[in-house]
């Protein structure tokens, strides 16, 4: 069985919210700026250029110039940070966790999505550039989230006291979660890459920001990638007139509980609060809250007065870490960006920022769901063929597809509903009858219908087990079919780390994606490897 492709909207797993966008619902589009088709780039285009401020390149340039310090650089990646000065160059970006070891395969996914919008946008628009961008979540402080990688089934954990934002923390005790990998992955040529991946990774750098930075250096440097810390003063320091506002006027949850209401039939993805901004220092990453005319960290014996708080953000703007509501913005305030891609919760807290956007004057960028995959090896699909089985069918929910799989097996129709109707009809000429009498014996007829209708749908439950019985092998390989392609019942891409299939295809995984993944096509790929 080759490659596929199934729609998302028909493979079951996205939220009604990301469906409706995909089908561009009438009601959702006050709450996007303009829906991911390349002819719909060209206007974009134009309205990032009159409204970004290009004074900020400069200092965009000079800032991941210091980040990349110390790495080795492919003439790709350097000749993109370059173009970055040039007002004819534009971002795509995605953002994500400090995964251990890039935790789920879906890391790869959101990243060659943008790679190959970058290169679609060339292809369409062949005089402007088209950089993407990997901005590096280093600020985030949810520890529990990314410090753990599933490989071969068994989960490899970094057992350690956080605090803080984790770009920040210490690599220290990773030696040891090296040591037990080592023994896992083998000692093949593909596992021997992937164990000096993980050494050079994080036993040579000694933060997680770092140690990020080379993982995905090494893995897409050769395509250009440029890896973004936020948590950067320089950056911060072009982003202060809009820390001033937030700090002063809270604007965010101004702008954002007006639109909440709209998203009220799906529910709300992330609550803003009166200011979305942390405090951070090595080890510190706490809420800033405004109580009493005073300015409090909270957790901690900080506080300020209004004059205070605002002579340390022009001294000191690295201290003052957006949130999940005020993070988007300072994204599109520092780059020159015209797309987001990421998965659907991320799309679905974007959908509450329009309005804040608008207040400030920054364009809102198109948003793309990033492309998903579900990894075959070519005897998986010669499995699902043996079975009868389409990638279409193996989507499916696993007792409606153990029920389907049993009908199409059987010898004889398992489906009762012709009875079902042949009773109806002739409970029908009964009801005719009762309309003639009185409601004791209406009532009668009406009881007699349910439960001889009843009494099919049991026999019909009985024959489709006994038939289950019959068929027992073939079911037990269908579900181990699934159980493969989907662990634990949940998607393959947000479960399995990407060494598992690189430890069989080596090099050629990255390529395949590359070649095979279509951002704009809007549909979930089947590869199989």
């Amino acid at each position: 069985m080759p490659s596929d492709c199934i729609s998302y909207q028909e493979s079951g797993y996205f939220t009604p919210i990301i469906n409706d966008y995909l089908n561009q619902k009438p009601s959702l589009q006050p709450l996007y700026h303009r829906f991911p088709t390349l002819k719909n780039f060209g206007p974009q285009l134009e309205e990032k250029r009159q409204n970004y401020n290009h004074g900020f390149r400069k200092t965009l340039v000079a800032t991941l110039k210091n980040q990349y310090a110390g790495f080795t650089i492919t003439q790709a990646t350097q000749a993109n940070i370059s173009a970055l000065a040039d007002e004819n160059t534009y971002t795509i970006t995605t953002g994500h966790q400090l995964n251990l070891f890039s935790g789920p395969l879906y890391f790869l996914y959101k990243i060659i999505s943008t790679i190959n919008l970058a290169k679609e946008l060339k292809a369409e628009y062949p005089t402007q550039n088209f950089v993407p961008i990997y901005w590096m979540a280093t600020e985030d402080h949810d520890f529990e989230e990314i410090n753990f990688f599933n490989f071969k089934g068994k989960k490899f954990r970094w057992n350690k006291e956080s605090s803080g934002p984790v770009g920040r923390l210490s690599t220290k005790g990773l030696d040891e979660v090296f040591e037990i990998f080592k023994l896992e992955s083998g000692s093949s040529h593909h596992a021997n890459y992937l164990n000096e991946l993980f050494r050079k990774s994080y036993l040579e750098h000694d933060n997680l920001a770092d140690a990020t930075r080379y993982l995905a250096n090494t893995l897409f440097g050769d395509t250009g990638l440029v890896i973004l810390d936020g948590d950067a003063a320089e950056l911060k320091q072009a982003f202060i007139p809009y820390t001033k506002q937030e700090l002063l006027q809270q604007v965010a949850f101004t702008e954002v509980n007006k639109t909440t209401p709209q998203l009220k039939e799906y529910g709300v993805q992330v609550n803003p609060r009166e200011i979305n901004l942390f405090y951070i220092e090595d080890g510190l990453r706490e809420r800033i809250v405004f109580e009493n005319g005073v300015y409090k960290i909270n957790n901690t014996k900080l506080e300020f007065s209004e004059a205070e708080i605002l002579s340390l953000l022009e001294n000191s703007p690295e201290k003052f870490s957006p949130n999940a509501i005020l993070r988007p913005l300072y994204e599109e305030v520092i780059l020159p960006n015209l797309c987001y891609i990421g998965g659907g919760g991320e799309l679905a807290y974007w959908f509450e920022l329009k309005s804040l956007f608008e207040s400030v004057n920054v364009t809102f960028p198109i948003l793309l769901l990033r492309n998903s995959v579900l990894l075959a090896t070519e005897k998986q699909a010669k499995k699902a063929d043996k079975l009868g089985l389409s990638w279409h069918d193996l989507f499916r929910k696993p007792a409606d597809l153990r029920d389907e799989k049993v009908r199409r097996l059987s010898e004889f129709p398992i489906d009762l509903s012709l009875q079902r109707d042949h009773l109806k009809n002739q409970f029908h000429y009964l009801h005719l009858l009762a309309e003639q009498t009185d409601k004791s014996f209406s009532g009668a007829v009406k009881a007699q219908e349910v439960k001889q209708i009843k009494g099919l749908e049991n026999l019909e439950k009985r024959l489709l087990r006994a038939q289950k019985r019959k068929h027992a092998d073939e079911l037990e390989r269908l579900t181990d079919l699934q159980l493969e392609l989907f662990p634990n019942q949940v998607l393959q891409e947000r479960q399995v780390n990407f060494g598992e299939f690189y430890l069989e295809n080596g090099e050629l995984l990255i390529g395949k994606l590359i070649t095979t993944l279509k951002p704009l096509q809007n549909c979930f790929d089947v590869v199989v490897l």
